[in-house]
C-alpha cells in the first residue's frame, strides 16, 4: 500500500503531475524512433551535439521575447540549422569529418549558449 501511496497518488492527486506524466510519454514516444534510427546509422552523438547546438538560438528567443515557446523554438531551429549547414560545410571544405566538425561547432555554440544565458 506504501507502494501505490508513492508512485500513483501524486498523479491522481495533481493535476501538475498528470501534464508532467503526459509530457514524458509523448517525449519517449517520440524520441525512441529517432534515437533507434541515430544508432543504426552510427551517428548515436549527432542527436546530443545537435540539441547542445540549439542552445544560442533558444537563449535570444528568450532574451527577445520572454517565455515566449515560439520565439525559442524558431531560434533553435535557426541555429541548429546554421550548426548543421556550418559543420557540413567545414567537412567539405577540409579534412575534417562531419563529426569532428560538428562537434567543434556543437562546442562553440554551447558555450556561446551559456554566454547569452548568463
Amino acid at each position: 500500500m506504501i507502494l501505490v501511496d508513492t508512485l500513483v497518488t501524486p498523479f491522481t492527486e495533481f493535476e501538475f503531475m498528470r501534464r508532467a506524466l503526459a509530457g514524458v510519454v509523448a517525449l519517449s514516444l517520440g524520441s525512441a524512433p529517432i534515437g533507434v534510427f541515430l544508432m543504426l546509422r552510427r551517428m548515436s552523438l549527432v542527436g546530443d551535439a545537435m540539441a547542445h547546438a540549439i542552445l544560442p538560438g533558444a537563449a535570444i528567443g528568450f532574451l527577445l521575447s520572454g517565455l515566449n515557446l515560439f520565439a525559442m523554438t524558431v531560434g533553435g531551429l535557426i541555429a541548429g540549422f546554421a550548426v548543421a549547414i556550418l559543420a557540413g560545410v567545414v567537412s567539405r571544405v577540409t579534412e575534417l569529418k562531419e563529426d569532428a566538425s560538428l562537434a567543434a561547432f556543437y562546442l562553440v555554440s554551447l558555450a556561446l549558449g551559456v554566454t547569452i544565458g548568463r
